[in-house]
């Protein structure tokens, strides 16, 4: 069965079970991470918000954390989607563990030099060293490699 067999609904199915999993990893990677270094979960989430609303994030309380959180889980899914079509025009689910650490560090570039600069959090400089492996580590084991895993379940293998 090749990946044209795959309804349309089997590809909103895959592509919203390896954006929740993606999501919910990491967010409690991001929460865990900077919670230990004092940064409430609420004001983590307000920065996500901050992207797209600015300064306006961090006045607004609950409300721009749960925009944040929405945010998070649009852009987990998104980079599910892309992978999971991806996978349908290229034989991506035969490695993924590869496939997988190769897209969460395209992840990484991604959202840091391409989304992020966009955005009303711009340009960053390179966080310190700890940080830095933790964000690469966390779009690899967290995002890139279960999706990767999700879509050779659920997708059957392209033969090309």
């Amino acid at each position: 069965m090749s990946s044209s067999a795959v309804t349309r609904s089997g590809f909103a199915k895959i592509i919203v079970a390896a954006g929740l999993l993606a999501g919910i990893l990491d967010i409690a990677d991001a929460i865990i991470f900077y919670g230990l270094r004092g940064v409430p979960a609420v004001r983590l989430l307000q920065g996500i918000a901050f992207a797209l609303i600015g300064s306006a994030a961090f006045t607004m309380g609950m409300r721009s954390a749960l925009l944040g959180l929405l945010l998070h889980f649009i852009i987990a899914t998104t980079f599910a989607a892309l992978y999971v079509f991806a996978s349908a025009r290229l034989p991506l689910s035969r490695h993924p563990w590869l496939y997988g650490t190769l897209y969460g560090i395209a992840i990484y570039v991604v959202m840091n030099y391409i989304v992020l600069p966009l955005s009303h959090i711009r340009l960053r400089p390179i966080p310190p060293l700890f940080s830095l492996l933790n964000g690469i580590a966390a779009l690899i084991v967290c995002v890139g490699i279960p999706i990767a895993l999700i879509v050779r379940r659920y997708l059957p293998v392209n033969p090309s």
